[in-house]
């Protein structure tokens, strides 16, 4: 009796995803023309959860005509910044039995884009990026060409207790491949020991164990190349593809699963926000709790 209602519950589990998407998951990311107005971005894209890509948001921004690389040489180049180098692009990755971040070094950035032009040789791959507003702490001069916030999301978004992201493109392209929350119960979760990177004299990178972290949940498959041999509940995911392009700014709701490529050379500016924890967010935490428990994945 027991195992027949766990069956029933697994059955129920794998039939969700469907459920959800015909219900509220598009089968495309839309496109908006213009900037909604703060209530219609909260009514039909923060309070459904749906992910939208907003065009001509950013051309009253200077960064979207200045930030050239000669432009970013001449304002910003002799000043330091954090540099994530990899072997190969991926940072935060799982790599084997471990999950390891980049090895990080201060660089001028007038050599990172010497690095990008082909003008100079450096080990891997950099990526200058930073969680934390690297922007003001690292590179304030570039602030007068970006707004501070995005005035229609900050009215909408404000005093809200994970995070709902705004994604804006100032040059190049990002590439997006999404999951709906509602897929959970078809994405695998592993426990990695924490690693990182290090860089060594010679040019190569060498893995270090964290030493007493606890091990990090994260996702062992490649969404590019999924191994359905290995993970075949994934096939029954759908994921949604969208390319963000300059002056567009991807609205990337809370919860919702992502992977990320970008165009070389590109530049984005985020703008995070904490999600509200309503009803949202506390079926996705059972979604979750009843994926591990019963084995799903």
């Amino acid at each position: 009796m027991a195992e027949a209602a766990l069956d029933a519950v697994r059955r129920e589990l794998r039939e969700f995803p469907a459920a959800a998407r015909e219900l509220s998951v598009p089968l495309a990311v839309p496109h908006l023309d213009e900037p909604p107005s703060p209530l219609h971005f909260y009514r039909d894209w923060v309070c459904p959860n749906r992910p939208c890509i907003i065009r001509n948001a950013l051309q009253h921004w200077p960064a979207l005509r200045k930030w050239s690389l000669p432009y970013l040489r001449a304002t910003v180049g002799s000043t330091e910044v954090s540099v994530a180098v990899t072997p190969d692009g991926y940072a935060d990755a799982v790599r084997g039995d471990r999950f390891v971040m980049p090895a990080e070094r201060r660089l001028p950035l007038s050599h990172v884009l010497d690095v990008l032009e082909g003008r100079a040789q450096h080990p891997g791959v950099l990526y200058v990026q930073k969680q934390c507003s690297n922007l003001p702490t690292e590179l304030p001069q570039l602030l007068p060409d970006v707004e501070p916030h995005v005035p229609w999301a900050s009215e909408a978004l404000v005093h809200k207790d994970h995070y709902e992201n705004l994604y804006c493109v100032v040059s190049g392209e990002k590439h997006f491949l999404l999951h709906p929350p509602s897929d959970r119960p078809f994405i695998p979760y592993e426990l990695y020991t924490q690693a990182t990177y290090q860089l060594t004299e010679e040019g190569s990178f060498k893995m270090v164990d964290e030493e007493a972290m606890e091990k990090v949940p994260w996702i062992p498959l490649d969404p590019l190349a999924p191994d359905l041999a290995r993970y075949p509940s994934y096939c029954q995911a759908q994921a949604l593809r969208c390319t963000v392009r300059a002056g567009e700014i991807l609205y990337l709701p809370a919860l919702w699963f992502h992977h990320v490529q970008q165009s070389h050379g590109c530049i984005a500016v985020n703008f995070w926000y904490d999600m509200e924890y309503d009803l949202k967010y506390s079926y996705f935490q059972l979604l979750d709790s009843l994926t591990k428990v019963l084995g799903l994945n």
